[in-house]
Parts: structure tokens; sequence; C-alpha cells
């Protein structure tokens, strides 16, 4: 799910700033969704931590803030969400929501989320429900790639605790 206009390994390099930063912020949103492959839905839900961290949890609740601070804070229209985002709901995969129905969730918020990006310029203010002040397109952006990394690295500890797999890639294949 790489933005497409980034498909040029060299390009994503030299880019403009607004390119460079949805590019980084893509490498972190596809590092998140390897993190789940390979896994049966018992793994994906397993709570491994004390604070019941879970690789899907950690997903529904990305899908959430990318809706909230790229879809909802720039005037756009949020899909109604089916839990809580303001509690631990967004954290939880088990409000009898499916593993598919996270994922797709997720694709969905990420494809609202790059229309925003694509239509707007970085300079672009908004104004998120749940604050008082307006933020630049710029902000959300390196908000977003901090946020996703830092939950990039939880579902990377919790990953390795269930078979071993780390890092934030595909490991390469040898021929």
């Amino acid at each position: 799910m790489t933005n497409p206009e980034m498909t040029d390994a060299s390009t994503q390099y030299t880019a403009g700033d607004k390119e460079t930063l949805h590019a980084s912020l893509d490498r972190m949103r596809d590092a998140v969704l390897w993190k789940l492959e390979g896994l049966n839905d018992a793994d994906l839900r397993r709570p491994l931590t004390p604070s019941g961290t879970s690789l899907l949890g950690l997903v529904k609740h990305l899908g959430s803030v990318e809706y909230g601070w790229f879809v909802s804070t720039f005037g756009g229209e949020a899909e109604p969400l089916w839990f809580d985002p303001y509690s631990d709901e967004d954290m939880r995969a088990d409000q009898g929501e499916t593993t598919q129905q996270i994922i797709d969730f997720y694709g969905r918020a990420r494809a609202a989320a790059d229309r925003t990006i694509n239509e707007r310029n970085l300079d672009d203010l908004g104004r998120p429900d749940w604050r008082g002040e307006d933020v630049s397109l710029r902000w959300v952006l390196v908000h977003m790639i901090e946020e996703t990394a830092r939950h990039a690295g939880h579902m990377d500890i919790v990953r390795e605790l269930i078979d071993g797999a780390t890092g934030d890639r595909r490991p390469a294949t040898s021929s």
C-alpha cells in the first residue's frame, strides 16, 4: 500500500518535503502491516504486555488516529466508529470485531488520510475536535510518523515475543 507517487526508490531520497514526509509515513505503515503477516488470529489478538497490548489492537488504534488527525482535523468525513476512541477500546481487539474488519478499517483510514495529504498543502491548517488549537498538515504528518513508528516499535517487540520475527520490513529472500 505504499504511496503510488513514490514508486521510484531513488525519488524518495530527493523528493520535496511533503513527498518525503508521506513516504516516511508509508514506510512505517507498511511495517505495521508486515507485523501481522503469517500469524493466526489468536496470535494477532494475544495481549503480551501487562497493559494488554496486542498486534491487532495497535492496528485498530492506528486506524482511529489516522482518521482523527488527517480526516476529522481537516474537515473530512471519517467513517462511524464502533468503539470509543477516547478510551482504551481503540487499543483492544475484543469488541466482537473480526481480524479482517480491523485490517480493512486501517486500510480505509490510511486511504482517507492519503486523500487529505494529497489534496492539501503542508501549511494548511486544521483543528482537531479534541484540541483548542490549529495544527498544520506538516505538523500532523510529523506527529503521525512519530505515532506510527512508536507503535510499529511496540509491534516489533510483541511480534518477537510471538515468533522471534523482528525488523521494520520483510527479510530479503535469498536466491
